[in-house]
C-alpha cells in the first residue's frame, strides 16, 4: 500500500512534467480539439524514471492522482492541462481528484480505458456490412474494464478532430477529446460515470478548421423540439408479444388479409403519449376490422408540420409522446390486440439543419458531394449519397432497427420514384446520366435491392411497401431476378384514375368509364395496395366524402359506394383516418380527425356513424371471405362480369378464393334505382345472396336491394341495383 503524501521518501516524490515535455504541435492540436489521438498524450504512460500521468480539466482549480488512497497533486501545465511524473514501475489502477472552486470530485480517467469498439465492428462499418449499426455507433451505456460508464462513438471521416459536450460540460466540448479509429473514420471515447438521460453532442473540427455542435446521427433518444441535443438511452422493456412475432409470418402477406388505418399519431387524439394512445388506439383500430395500422414517420423531426417527413434522428422517436419504450409499449399493445404495425420510412432526403447530418464533419457526407445530386429539388432537402458504402449502411441497419428493436411489422418506403430517378423533377442540364447514359439512379437501385433482402432475411413476417408512383419495372419482384424486392406497392395509378372519375357528375362518368376499368390491365403487374392516404385529403384536396359531387345525400352515397368498390377490387386496401367516418374537412395536423362528428347521439351523427359502421362491415366480411384477399395476386382470382357499361355507370366483377369460392361486386355509380338489371353468374352456383350492401339503412341508405336469394335462370341474376351503392353477393349456403 502506497505510503500517504506526507511520508513519503523525498526521492520517490512527484516530478515535475517538464522531465517528459509536451510537444508544441500536439499541445496546440489537443486544445483546438483536432487531435486524432488524444489518448496517447492524456491518461498514464510508461516514461524514464516512472509513470507520466497528463489530465485536461478545463476550469479545474487542482487535479491530483489517487492510488491505492494516497492523493498525489499534479502540476498544472496551463490551457487545463495537469501533469506528474510518480515512479510506479508499472501503470497503476488510479483515479483524479479534481477540485473546482465549489466542489470536488473523484472519478475515473476516461483515458486509461482500451477502445470500447472491436475490431470486427470496424471491419464491417468498413465493409457497409453492420447490419446492427446501432450497437457500434452512437451512445452505448456499458460497464467497460469493470466501471459503469458511456461509450460514444461517431462516423466522421474528415474531421480533424471529434469531441464529446454536453450539459455534464456546460457544451463545451475541451475536456473529452476523442480518439480516431483508423480507416473507418470511427472516432471513439468511454466516459465513466455518464449514463442514461445524459444530453450530449458531438464537437467537430473540420477540416478547414471550424468547429460546430452536431447532434448524433444514430442516437436512440433526443430532446423535445425546439431543443435539439442527443440523449444517452437504453432499452429496459420487456416484449409481451412473442406469440404475434412467432406467427406472424404464417401466411405471405399477398396471400393474407390486408386492411390498413393510416394514423397521424400526435394529432390522432391530440394530447395523447404513446401509453395512452396504446390504451385507446389499438382497440379502435381492431374494433373496425383493419389487420394493421401504419403509422406516419415516428422517427425525430425537428418541424411537427412536416408531418414526419424530414426526419434528423434516424434512430430515435420522436420524443414529442414519450421515450423509446414508451413507443414499445405502444406497438406491443398493437400486437396484443392483434394488429399489425407499419411504420413510414423516409430514405429519400434529409433536411439541411445545421446542427443535423447536412455537412456532418464539414464536408459531404451523408449526401453527394456532387451540387447536382445533393438537392432535392420538391423539398429543399439533402439526398442521400446512396453510392456510399457508410451512407448504405447507414440506411439499411436504420431499417432492421425499427424491425429488430421495436417489433415493427412493415416498412413504407416513402417517395421511392424521387430515388430512383437522377433527373427526378429536374430541368435539363439539372442531372447528370448513369454511366450507361440512361436516368436511373443505379446505386439507388442496389440500396433499395440491399435493404430489402437484409429486411427479409433477417425479419420473418415483416412486409416492406413502396410509395412508387411511375410505371418501374419489377418493384415487387424478388431481387435475385432483378427486381427492388419490395412486398407491396401503393397502387397510384388506381387512385389518381379512379378518384378522378368519382368527381365526375354521374352524368358525365360514362365517358371516363375506362378509368374505373384500366386497373385491371396492370392490376398483376405487382402486388399492390390501393391507398386513400393522407396525401389525398390535404392542401386543397378535399376530404374523400367532399370530393364527390352533388347535395349531402349524393356525397355520402358515393363516398360508401366507392368504399364497397375498394374494399372488393384485387389488391389490399389502406384508408386514412377521419375517412372511415367520412369527415368532410380536410386534415390538419392540428386538430386531426372531427371526432365530434360521431356526436353521442346516433341520430344526430346518423350520417357519419353509418360510414363508420359501413366500413367496419367491410372489414368484416373481407376477413371472412377468402375470395377477397387469397387470390389478390393471380389473374385467375379475378373476372369481369360486366366492365362495358359505361351509359348505366355500373361495374360488376367476380373475385375468386383458391377453393373457388367466388363473391360477386357490383358497383351502380348512377343515382338512379336500376330495376331488374341482368348479370351472369357462373352455372355451378344456382342462388346468391346480398353479403353487404353500402345502400342498407344502417349505413345511412335508402335500404334499396334485392330481397332474399336470388336464383339464376340461364345463367343469369336478376337484381335491384341501388343508387350509387356497391352491392356484394355470395353464392347462398
Amino acid at each position: 500500500m502506497a505510503l500517504p503524501d506526507t511520508e513519503r521518501p523525498p526521492a520517490a516524490g512527484p516530478v515535475p512534467p517538464a522531465a517528459v515535455p509536451l510537444d508544441p504541435g500536439d499541445r496546440g492540436r489537443l486544445l483546438a480539439g483536432a487531435h486524432h489521438d488524444p489518448h496517447a498524450l492524456l491518461g498514464a504512460h510508461p516514461v524514464p524514471g516512472g509513470t507520466l500521468f497528463r489530465a485536461l480539466r478545463p476550469n479545474a482549480r487542482s487535479v491530483s492522482v489517487v492510488i491505492d488512497g494516497a492523493r498525489t497533486e499534479m502540476w498544472s501545465e496551463g490551457g487545463g492541462l495537469f501533469a506528474t511524473v510518480l515512479p510506479c514501475p508499472a501503470i497503476p489502477a488510479y483515479t483524479l481528484l479534481v477540485s473546482y472552486d465549489d466542489a470536488e470530485l473523484e472519478v475515473d480517467d476516461p483515458y486509461r480505458f482500451l477502445p470500447a469498439l472491436g475490431e470486427l465492428d470496424l471491419h464491417l462499418i468498413r465493409e457497409g456490412r453492420h447490419e446492427q449499426l446501432w450497437r457500434a455507433l452512437g451512445a452505448e451505456p456499458m460497464v467497460h474494464q469493470g466501471v459503469p460508464g458511456t461509450r460514444f462513438t461517431v462516423w466522421a471521416p474528415n474531421a480533424q478532430g471529434v469531441r464529446v459536450a454536453g450539459d455534464f460540460t456546460y457544451w463545451d466540448g475541451t475536456q473529452y477529446p476523442m480518439r480516431s479509429l483508423g480507416a473507418s473514420g470511427v472516432w471513439e471515447l468511454f466516459l465513466p460515470g455518464v449514463g442514461e438521460g445524459t444530453r450530449y453532442k458531438f464537437e467537430i473540427t473540420s477540416r478547414y478548421g471550424h468547429r460546430f455542435l452536431k447532434a448524433d446521427p444514430m442516437a436512440r433518444g433526443t430532446e423535445v423540439p425546439p431543443d435539439t441535443a442527443s440523449v444517452v438511452t437504453a432499452s429496459h422493456y420487456e416484449w409481451g408479444d412473442a406469440e404475434w412475432m412467432a406467427h406472424r409470418g404464417d401466411t405471405p402477406v399477398h396471400r393474407a388479409p390486408f386492411s390498413v388505418y393510416e394514423v397521424h399519431l400526435p394529432s390522432w387524439r391530440p394530447g395523447l403519449t404513446y401509453r395512452r394512445l396504446a390504451e385507446e388506439l389499438p382497440s379502435y383500430v381492431a374494433g373496425m376490422g383493419f389487420t394493421h395500422v401504419e403509422l406516419m414517420p415516428v422517427a425525430g423531426h425537428p418541424f411537427s408540420g412536416s408531418w414526419g417527413y424530414q426526419v434528423t434522428s434516424y434512430y430515435a422517436p420522436t420524443p414529442r409522446l414519450g421515450t423509446a419504450d414508451d413507443f414499445r409499449y405502444f406497438v406491443d399493445a398493437c400486437h396484443r390486440a392483434g394488429l399489425g404495425v407499419i411504420m413510414d420510412w423516409v430514405p429519400a432526403h434529409f433536411p439541411k439543419d445545421d446542427w443535423a447530418l447536412a455537412r456532418f464533419d464539414g464536408d459531404p457526407l451523408y449526401e453527394p458531394g456532387n451540387a447536382l445530386r445533393a438537392e432535392h429539388p420538391d423539398w429543399g432537402t439533402y439526398e442521400f449519397d446512396y453510392g456510399r458504402t457508410e451512407v448504405r449502411n447507414f440506411l439499411v441497419a436504420n431499417a432492421v432497427y425499427w424491425c429488430e428493436e421495436f417489433h415493427i411489422d412493415g416498412l413504407r418506403v416513402d417517395a421511392v420514384a424521387s430515388m430512383l430517378y437522377l433527373d427526378y423533377s429536374r430541368d435539363s442540364g439539372q442531372w447528370e446520366p448513369n454511366v450507361f447514359g440512361g436516368r436511373e439512379d443505379l446505386a439507388a437501385v442496389a440500396f433499395l435491392q440491399e435493404m430489402n433482402a437484409t429486411v427479409y432475411r433477417r425479419c420473418p413476417g415483416v412486409v416492406t411497401i413502396a410509395e412508387e408512383s411511375t410505371a418501374w419495372d419489377g418493384v415487387t419482384r424478388p431481387t435475385d431476378s432483378g427486381g427492388l424486392g419490395f412486398g407491396l406497392k401503393w397502387n397510384m395509378g388506381w387512385m389518381h384514375d379512379s378518384l378522378e372519375y368519382m368527381q365526375k357528375e354521374p352524368v358525365h362518368r360514362k365517358y371516363h368509364h375506362d378509368e374505373m376499368t384500366f386497373s385491371m390491365v396492370y392490376a398483376y403487374s405487382e402486388n399492390y395496395v390501393l391507398p386513400i392516404s393522407h396525401d389525398e385529403v390535404v392542401h386543397g384536396k378535399q376530404a374523400l366524402v367532399s370530393k364527390m359531387p352533388g347535395d349531402w345525400w349524393q356525397r355520402r352515397a358515393d363516398h360508401r359506394a366507392y368504399l364497397g368498390f375498394m374494399w372488393a377490387h384485387p389488391g389490399k386496401q389502406l384508408l386514412f383516418m377521419g375517412q372511415e367516418f367520412a369527415q368532410g374537412a380536410e386534415w390538419s395536423e392540428a386538430h386531426g380527425p372531427e371526432w365530434w362528428l360521431l356526436g353521442d347521439d346516433y341520430h344526430s351523427a346518423g350520417d357519419h356513424r353509418g360510414v363508420q359502421e359501413l366500413v367496419r362491415d367491410l372489414n368484416r366480411v373481407y376477413r371472412a371471405t377468402p375470395a377477397l384477399w387469397e387470390r389478390d395476386t393471380e389473374p385467375a382470382g379475378f373476372r369481369w362480369v360486366l366492365c362495358d357499361a359505361a351509359d348505366d355507370n355500373v361495374l360488376a366483377f367476380l373475385r375468386f378464393a383458391a377453393d373457388g369460392g367466388p363473391l360477386l361486386a357490383v358497383s351502380n355509380f348512377s343515382p338512379v334505382v336500376r330495376h331488374d338489371y341482368r348479370l351472369w353468374v357462373p352455372d355451378e352456383f344456382p342462388a346468391w345472396q346480398e353479403e353487404l350492401n353500402t345502400d342498407d339503412v344502417r349505413y345511412g341508405g335508402g335500404g334499396v336491394g334485392t330481397e332474399g336469394p336470388v336464383k339464376s335462370e340461364n345463367g343469369f341474376l336478376t337484381l335491384t341495383l341501388p343508387p350509387l351503392a356497391t352491392v356484394w353477393l355470395t353464392p347462398e349456403g
